[in-house]
């Protein structure tokens, strides 16, 4: 028999400021000892040099985080020109070094041409599985990494300082799966000098938004003042650009039981009149969440039902 975690069952999502130098794992794991939390996971990981908005969730918000992870992410990062690395962060030895700097109507229509939907390749220090093993794992095993390219989203790219002769700092609006280490990358080569992250900071991911995040070095003080359940964010913060379906009391428990629930009866034309099929959606009896569910063929389909 499985030993059990020991720990609170905490539900619930929390936003850290990430700092640099640690890991998303290793801020995870310094969270969830000082909450005494027993389940927790995080969504979206940063590189160890980056730092910003980091949400962690407990208990059964770890069945949202996929959903949250779909949502826009927001970056402001500083590229370093004149040096490309191996990992294309300042972490990497340097590989390739250039004379060349760019000005400021160079950068901005460099820029330009990495906006919409792009074909990207990630670097090869990256969590991407080849072959059963993570592409950074390869890497430092000396072994070469030819990762394939990817169609990602990016809504915005736009120079918002240009630093100094080598370092210019940008603003990124992006969807799901895009790298700012490969956007530096492309953007030292499209202007013919080499560039690599110097600063990497992520503003928002989803509903999640830096003015929401709390540094991991206050977090010891407000856990001294504040019970661990006071300063989570509700598991359903996750979803909010999911639609929400009111259930009756009937409904929800066929949910919780894995059951469908079908909408074809007339009295349930309005509840269902905007919806779509495949549309996903936020089964809800009163303001607890039951299930993430899936309208499909005129019926409700959960897909992950909560415990709440």
């Amino acid at each position: 028999m499985a030993r059990r975690r020991k720990g609170q069952d905490l539900h619930g999502w929390l936003v850290i400021d990430k700092p640099s130098d640690m890991t998303s794992t290793d801020v995870l794991n310094r969270a969830r000892r000082l909450l005494d939390a027993r389940k927790a996971g995080h969504g979206g990981t940063l590189d160890p040099l980056a730092t910003g908005v980091l949400p962690l969730a407990f208990g059964e918000a770890t069945k949202t985080v996929a959903w949250a992870m779909e949502g826009a992410k927001t970056y402001r990062f500083t590229v370093r020109w004149g040096q490309a690395t191996e990992t294309d962060d300042a972490e990497g030895a340097v590989v390739a070094e250039s004379n060349e700097r760019p000005d400021r109507a160079a950068i901005e229509a460099a820029a330009a041409k990495l906006v919409g939907e792009i074909s990207q390749i990630p670097p090869a220090y990256s969590a991407i599985k080849v072959e059963g093993h993570r592409a950074y794992d390869l890497a430092r095993d000396g072994e070469e990494v030819k990762l394939q390219a990817r169609t990602v989203r990016i809504d915005r790219l736009e120079l918002a300082t240009q630093d100094d002769d080598d370092h210019a700092t940008f603003d990124c609006d992006c969807g799901k799966g895009a790298y700012m280490r490969s956007l530096a990358r492309d953007l030292g080569r499209l202007l013919g000098c080499h560039g690599h992250i110097a600063k990497l900071r992520r503003l928002a991911v989803g509903p999640f938004a830096i003015d929401d995040a709390i540094p991991l070095d206050l977090l010891e003080q407000k856990t001294q003042i504040a019970t661990a359940a006071e300063l989570l964010l509700p598991v359903k913060t996750a979803l909010d650009d999911i639609p929400a379906l009111a259930l009756t009391d009937q409904e929800a428990t066929r949910l919780r039981q894995g059951q469908a629930i079908s909408m074809l009866a007339r009295s349930n034309l309005d509840r269902i009149r905007d919806l779509e099929n495949g549309d996903v959606l936020c089964a809800m009896a009163g303001d607890r969440l039951v299930a993430i569910a899936r309208f499909e063929a005129g019926d409700v389909k959960p897909v992950r039902v909560l415990n709440l």
